[in-house]
């Protein structure tokens, strides 16, 4: 994948190591985990599309054919650098290679049959070779164990042969004197050992000299004395020069084979790369298919429209906790857009964490669309593609700076502003906190006011009441809020796009037992213009609902209507077919004559033509020795042919 320009930062705050980990749980190998882990999302709209065309592809096959056939397939990268180096791969490391490679023709014939339903897989049958006939010479050589076989090389052979033949006579040597009684009562235990691949006796130290020999070492203990007796020196001598030569031999082969690796090095790590990322892939399905997630439509003019979108993280979360045997909690799906008739929507409300899920979700669905994957959202969702993400979230508090809350926001969202233009996503969380609220709403305004005439799109939460105000006085800017129930004293997690929100600071203090008159007295403390301005809130609310309601009516209206063309358009498409397939069936009816072979539907194999009786619709067929009498609707070409 390509190079990330998104800031790490970003995808630090916004979690994204949770869904690259909860796309590496879906792949198969680890190829395809470690390209999970690592990425990134692509800036470029081209390569966004062509990645969500893939999913498309290969979910709308996976019924008829399957996910990738992975089996088998191992990281073997470091095997194949290794194999550019003097020392030959050990025995181990070819078996892997040899599993790895041999996985290749099972993908290449997936793949053969999955282009042919799905063109956007093109680049994989391009990428991944058929690399069996390098396994297959692998195991000739090497066994599943890593043993290398007799018959990898005539010469081996012939060692290992010679080997087993002095084997059996330096045994036949040790089982003749072992049958000797003078013998054995001087051994520690009747039975002979190794030293060195070298056969010894166990003599008691006290009868050195007993048998006639080399001693080769003694016990920790000295009571015992490890003698090869001298009739077997010569063939323990020819067996450790048979060994030597047999290393040697075997030495030349792994050096055959490993620069059979290291000859074809490139072409086997284009096809590592290529199965990585279809490994990736699959598992980009298998998550969407978990997690009822759609592939968003990709905006050429920087229009974010989500529907039912469901923060991806907390889905993670709350599936977590029901394996470990909660209830299974779910996620409070949202509408948001930009782009269309706003450019910035301010979230206001209670500081109770509903706004900064709003923000995280969006930055969520922007990371997960440019790096391909499907997101928890309705369809009909679409998504542009930026080519940055800025966000403040959080207490930024730097120590080593000695800067205030306040003051490392602002240096933030300074450094935001010199960097952002068109094509750039905001995400602000409790603009304006950590200041007098005066000030803090007036800094605000400038900065909002800013990424308007950078032509950025922005989500900005806030608890400032006078922000609300920007929304009713400039253009491209809009008010949302996060529904609030004041019973539970919770968010619901509704968002509500063209309604500000209030802090609902007095409900809450009237819920903990404020008493009435002081609630009332604290309302005459608020100031006139945050009186007048929920004055002017609450007389657009109605109207703000209705547009919204009329917007989503349109909208659902809109894809029913597509979701009919389409229904409509396949339907055609098929009748299409079912002709085109009647007038060639027609014409090969009208063509046959006595003795053309055809397939009889009803006995399921193929007959003879006798007569054709074409004024009735029926033709005279013989099957064996029978005849029969068939309406034309009964037989096909034949079987041979379909």
């Amino acid at each position: 994948m390509e190079f990330n320009r998104f800031d790490n930062s970003t995808l630090d705050k916004l979690e994204f190591d949770e869904i690259r980990s909860a796309i590496a749980s879906h792949c198969h190998c680890e190829l395809g985990k470690k390209l999970a882990r690592s990425m990134t999302p692509s800036v470029r709209t081209k390569i966004v599309r062509h990645w969500l065309d893939q999913v498309r592809g290969l979910s709308a096959i996976e019924e008829a054919l399957g996910l990738p056939p992975l089996g088998g397939v191992h990281d073997v990268r470091e095997y194949v650098r290794a194999a550019a180096f003097p020392a030959p791969l050990d025995p181990s490391a070819l078996t892997k290679l040899a599993d790895t490679l041999a996985a290749t023709h099972a993908v290449c014939a997936w793949l053969d049959r999955a282009v042919a339903k799905a063109s956007a897989l093109k680049s994989f049958q391009d990428q991944v070779c058929n690399l069996s006939s390098i396994a297959h010479t692998i195991r000739e050589a090497i066994d599943g164990r890593g043993k290398v076989l007799d018959h990898a090389s005539s010469k081996l052979a012939s060692l290992r042969a010679t080997i087993e033949s002095a084997r059996t006579r330096i045994r036949l040597t040790f089982d003749r004197i072992l049958r000797q009684s003078h013998v054995t009562r001087i051994l520690q235990y009747a039975g002979a050992t190794f030293h060195n691949d070298r056969m010894v006796l166990p003599l008691k130290a006290e009868y050195r000299g007993r048998i006639k020999g080399i001693i080769h070492r003694s016990s920790d203990t000295g009571a015992t004395l490890f003698v090869e007796p001298a009739e077997s020196v010569e063939l323990n001598n020819t067996i450790v020069r048979l060994r030597d030569e047999e290393a040697k031999e075997i030495d030349q082969i792994l050096r055959r084979l490993t620069k059979h690796i290291q000859v074809n090095s490139k072409t086997i790590m284009m096809t590592l790369r290529a199965l990585a990322s279809l490994d990736l892939l699959a598992a980009k399905c298998r998550y969407a298919k978990q997690r009822n997630c759609i592939c968003p439509a990709i905006d050429e003019h920087s229009m974010l429209d989500l529907h039912e979108a469901r923060h991806p993280v907390l889905l993670e979360l709350f599936h977590k906790e029901a394996k470990g045997g909660a209830e299974l909690r779910q996620v409070v799906p949202i509408d948001i857009r930009l782009g269309d008739d706003f450019d910035i929507l301010i979230v206001t409300g209670p500081n109770t964490g509903g706004k900064t899920v709003v923000l995280k979700t969006v930055g969520l669905m922007v990371l997960m669309t440019q790096c391909g994957i499907p997101i928890p959202a309705g369809e009909g969702s679409q998504m542009p593609v930026f080519r940055d993400v800025f966000i403040d979230i959080g207490d930024e508090q730097s120590l080593q700076q000695s800067l205030s809350t306040f003051s490392s926001h602002l240096a933030t969202l300074l450094d935001v502003m010199r960097r952002s233009g068109p094509r750039t996503l905001v995400l602000i969380d409790e603009l304006g906190a950590g200041t007098d609220p005066d000030e803090g709403a007036a800094i605000g305004r400038t900065i909002v006011a800013e990424l308007l005439d950078l032509s950025a799109k922005a989500v900005i939460s806030t608890h400032l009441s006078a922000l609300k105000a920007v929304a009713f006085t400039t253009e491209r800017v809009d008010n949302a809020s996060v529904e609030f129930d004041p019973e539970s004293l919770r968010p619901t997690f509704h968002l509500r796009i063209g309604e500000p929100g209030n802090s609902q600071a007095l409900i809450i203090a009237k819920r903990l037992g404020m008493p009435a008159r002081l609630v009332q007295r604290a309302k005459t403390y608020l100031d006139d213009s945050t009186r007048v301005l929920n004055k002017a809130i609450a007389g657009t609310l109605k109207s703000r609902r209705d547009a919204e309601k009329a917007r989503k009516d349109a909208r659902e209206a809109a894809m029913q209507s597509q979701q009919e063309r389409d229904r409509w358009a396949q339907e055609a498409q098929a009748l299409r077919a079912s002709k085109l397939a009647f007038d060639k069936w027609t014409k090969w009816v009208n063509e046959l004559r006595p003795g053309d072979t055809v397939f009889v539907k009803p006995l399921r194999k193929d007959a003879k033509i006798v007569r054709m009786i074409l004024n009735k619709q029926k033709a005279l067929v013989l099957s064996g020795t029978m005849q029969l009498e068939l309406p034309l609707r009964d037989i096909d070409p034949p079987s041979e042919d379909a």
